[in-house]
């Protein structure tokens, strides 16, 4: 582990080994949830077995929005040694088509330390917010797989009003482009065991900037799978408290057809619901 932590773009410098970072979490990997047979993730993702799917508690940016705002945040969660980690992937690897790792960049040390372990089986996937250096991305490519990458903002102002983060759409061009660079799609039997899929959720009333960030994907990762989602759900913390209007989603969709952004997904409009967000309290 790093002494003064410098994962992320934060640079918090704080030591994990003794308190908090800014994602509200020490170096010592905690788990929210594991669901197992998750059907959730885009359809090249499950395959009919369904990924095991791992929420890592804490988060290094701060979405005010966040459907999983009880994790996020931290404090909910059961920590795991890296061999409590290896034997939960042993385990239950074999019964799914995939590892599913949500939310884990600030955990990325102890997790390149886990996969150096384990005799991996499936594809694990980098599920993540896409605030991340380069540098972080080159070292966990060493065991990930597939990276299902969040691009949030091509606004600036938005990240820094929403998710506390000054330099987002900068950071996370850099990102992808370097996750583009690693991993060259690989398909087998209609399910990706290598690549990049970039997702990215329409905010309610910010239809302006779905545009740009898909404007920035067609510029720089022309060829890559697109996920656009319609599922944003209020979590009552936010000044972002209304659902999605049909007409917002329906701008975006035409915006990426225009484009000509067609390989990858698009959500039906009724995925907004309470139904798609774990109880991670349970």
């Amino acid at each position: 582990m790093k002494t003064n932590c410098q994962i992320c773009p934060r640079g918090c410098l704080v030591d994990r080994e003794k308190s908090v970072g800014f994602c509200n979490e020490k170096s010592t990997i905690r788990i929210a949830k594991v669901i197992e047979h998750f059907m959730w993730e885009e359809p090249c993702l499950a395959d009919k077995r369904g990924t095991l799917a791992i929420f890592f508690s804490g988060c290094n940016l701060r979405c005010d929005y966040c459907q999983n705002f009880e994790i996020s945040r931290g404090g909910v969660g059961k920590t795991y040694s890296i061999d409590e980690f290896c034997k939960l992937i042993e385990e239950k690897q074999d019964s799914h088509s995939s590892i599913d790792l949500i939310t884990p960049t600030h955990f990325s040390d102890a997790l390149i330390e886990v996969f150096k372990k384990i005799d991996k089986k499936v594809p694990v996937i980098w599920n993540t917010n896409s605030y991340e250096t380069a540098e972080n991305i080159e070292k966990v490519s060493s065991f990930v797989d597939v990276f299902l990458a969040d691009f949030k903002y091509a606004d600036d102002a938005l990240g820094k009003k929403f998710s506390k983060c000054l330099d987002y759409s900068s950071v996370a061009t850099n990102t992808i482009s370097k996750m583009c660079q690693l991993k060259p799609d690989i398909f087998q039997e209609n399910q990706i065991t290598q690549g990049v899929i970039i997702r990215h959720l329409v905010l309610p009333g910010h239809v302006k900037n779905t545009i740009k960030v898909l404007d920035i994907i067609k510029q720089h990762f022309p060829n890559r799978m697109v996920s656009l989602m319609s599922q944003f759900t209020p979590n009552g913390k936010s000044e972002l408290n209304q659902k999605l209007k049909p007409i917002e989603y329906k701008l975006a969709l035409e915006h990426m057809q225009n484009l000509d952004l067609e390989n990858g997904y698009v959500q039906d409009f009724d995925s907004a619901t309470e139904t798609y967000v774990p109880d991670f309290l349970s």
